[in-house]
């Protein structure tokens, strides 16, 4: 795609609108960013593209600036049902996106990991992998890191390690070498039906070629059906050893890796360092990637037993008093709140609340209800989550039912479960829901919580004399 003297229309700026407004710019396009939010909520954004020739056409999406556009570059999370943007689309106007650019211009071969849950943690595991071999990965995608800017320090020797989030798959028509579908459950209802979620996810896979790898979780229903649906390669990953094809497998607590009739141990199940089943599925999912790609055993033993997470993910921030606080802020679904409960076998005080997504919450409120010693719901969905967990401990016996609290705040809500919490408990804020009601992402309300935490500890430790 041809840059210089076109008139180029960047939709939202985000991180990825950032990026794409430098790619666009330094190409010699003349360079029009939309966005709905006002010229106050970008500030920190249009500062990083204040060096730049660019039109700013903010508090609305006009019409007109897709319409006289010779390109338009899509940020991930756009509406594509936009006004306008049908119109372009049947004009034959481009439309393109970070990640589809990316793919195109990129020289070195590409890992690409999707799912609903574990994306960062499983991409962030294969990148310490490749390190472990001594080929230093290119790690970027959908963790807060624009690709285009990293194109220059990228050769044909080395590795693109890729988060992929759903929304960066609806323009894609070029797919990853090894592409990994981790799995595939309800989410994101508020925006797109199932089947399309499904399809988006899917996306990953479609225009691979016989010599490229799906790396497929064979334990997930909706994620084993679509090795139908690439001519790639199928390898599989699973956390038992019922394997029927070549892919990663475990067996008498260590993790195996079998590749055309020839099997070689990995990694010990009890090195990994990170809680819960969850992780270990994230773990033989992030051998199987990084075997696909030919690092050795040995370096994904050594990645395995050094790898410590990946913020804000059941990441343990401190202990106060006899009660540890953990950081889950990733875990933006009942599912992921769902893993994080079974990953704790001591007595749970759960922080749930933030913007609601529309999904099913029953089966989290029954766990919740049997897990927790107390659950305190906060934000825009407080309400509707405390409603759910009333239901369920309407089921149990009084003496077993969890203290239920109700409060406006993240801050005041870990300010009440310091009032509940007791010796030898976990205070875990595991949201399940979006971050976007109070805060502008989960990694921003993560953050928010730590320093609530640690602001609780310092008051807590005795003044030195």
């Amino acid at each position: 795609m041809d840059f210089w003297g076109k008139r180029v229309t960047v939709l939202g700026l985000g991180i990825e609108g950032v990026d794409l407004v430098r790619f666009a710019a330094r190409r010699g396009a003349y360079v029009t960013v939309s966005d709905a939010k006002k010229a106050d909520q970008l500030a920190e954004r249009i500062e990083q593209v204040a060096d730049l020739p660019v039109r700013l056409s903010l508090g609305g999406n006009n019409p007109a600036d897709l319409l006289n556009a010779d390109i338009i570059l899509v940020s991930q999370g756009v509406p594509l049902n936009l006004p306008g943007l049908a119109e372009a689309r049947q004009r034959g106007i481009p439309i393109s996106s970070m990640l589809q650019l990316f793919l195109d211009f990129c020289p070195a071969p590409v890992v690409g990991v999707t799912g609903s849950s574990g994306k960062t943690t499983t991409t962030a595991l294969v990148a310490e992998m490749f390190r472990s071999e001594e080929v230093p990965p290119f790690l970027g995608g959908n963790i807060g890191v624009g690709l285009l800017d990293h194109l220059q320090e990228l050769r044909a020797y080395t590795w693109a390690v890729l988060e992929i989030s759903h929304t960066q798959l609806q323009l894609l028509n070029r797919s990853p070498h090894v592409a990994s579908v981790l799995n595939m459950t309800p989410n994101h209802l508020d925006r797109f039906s199932w089947d399309e979620y499904r399809a988006l996810k899917s996306n990953i896979l479609r225009f691979q070629g016989a010599s490229d790898y799906a790396v497929l979780n064979y334990d997930d229903p909706e994620t084993r059906r679509l090795a139908s649906a690439t001519p790639a390669q199928a390898l599989w990953f699973t956390l038992s050893d019922d394997l029927p094809g070549d892919g990663v497998f475990v067996r008498n607590g260590w993790a195996h890796w079998r590749f055309n009739g020839y099997e070689q141990r990995l990694f010990a199940l009890d090195s990994l360092q990170l809680r819960g089943q969850h992780n270990l599925a994230n773990a033989v999912a992030a051998a199987a990637v990084a075997s696909a790609c030919g690092i050795s055993p040995a370096a994904i033993a050594q990645a395995i037993a050094s790898f410590t997470g990946v913020p804000h993910r059941l990441e343990f921030v401190a202990t106060i008093d006899g009660v540890d606080y953990y950081d889950d802020s990733i875990a933006t679904t009942p599912e992921r709140t769902l893993a994080a409960l079974h990953s704790f076998q001591q007595p749970l005080l759960l922080l749930l609340g933030g913007r609601d997504k529309h999904l099913p919450l029953a089966e989290l409120a029954r766990e919740a209800c049997q897990r927790c010693r107390a659950v305190v719901t906060f934000g825009e969905a407080g309400p509707k989550l405390e409603a759910a967990l009333t239901a369920e401990a309407n089921r149990l016996p009084i003496e077993k039912r969890p203290r239920m609290q109700r409060q406006p705040t993240l801050a005041e809500a870990v300010e009440k479960t310091r009032g509940l919490a007791q010796a030898g408990d976990a205070v875990l804020l595991s949201p399940a829901c979006t971050s976007f009601d109070a805060y502008n992402n989960f990694e921003e309300r993560g953050q928010h919580f730590r320093q609530l935490v640690l602001a609780m500890l310092k008051e807590a430790e005795p003044s030195l004399p």
